[in-house]
């Protein structure tokens, strides 16, 4: 793709991962959220890239903020689609129990799928937070890659949830460079 300036909420088509839109630009790739493989980090002048120009747009509602006239554009053209994140098979219909240490007392059972429903809502709320810190225009450089990093340290920690997904391509991944 030879245009590198592509903002926030373009909607892409990339020949591998399918449709997706930008959520968030660094300086030689793009963030790309795509339908059907979540979110990647796509280099600008990948040639496998394509921009889909929308027809019969309609005008933006008018706000104050360049983010809300980008989620709102979002929301528009792909609204109601939500990534499908499987639970692992050998894990459906399973329950966890928490078993305190005293044994008189009660332990809680909980479905593995509400446990996992919440691993994976939190997984999302930190995606939008890392879209969030990326985009922000207030923010230094330094600022954004220090709180990526405690993010990147968030993640690294929930990697222990990985065996609950049925995909390795939804699994937590922390910091690569301390496992090398």
């Amino acid at each position: 793709m030879e245009q590198t300036t592509l903002g926030i909420g373009t909607r892409l088509q990339h020949t591998h991962y399918g449709p997706g839109v930008i959520v968030g630009i660094r300086y030689a790739t793009y963030l790309i959220s795509f339908i059907n493989h979540g979110l990647k980090e796509i280099e600008k002048t990948d040639s496998k890239l394509d921009e889909i120009i929308p027809e019969n747009v309609t005008e933006e509602i008018e706000t104050h903020s360049d983010i809300e006239k980008s989620l709102l554009k979002i929301l528009r053209l792909w609204g109601g689609i939500n990534e499908n994140v499987p639970l692992g098979d050998r894990w459906q219909h399973g329950t966890m129990l928490l078993q305190p240490a005293d044994k008189s007392l009660k332990p809680k059972e909980i479905p593995i799928e509400d446990f996992f429903h919440k691993i994976v809502m939190l997984r999302d709320r930190l995606r939008v937070l890392e879209q969030n810190i990326n985009s922000n225009k207030k923010l230094s450089d330094e600022d954004k890659v220090g709180m990526q990093q405690y993010i990147t340290r968030c993640y690294g920690s929930l990697t222990t949830f990985n065996v609950l997904f049925k995909n390795k391509e939804h699994w937590f991944v922390g910091d690569k460079s301390s496992h090398d």
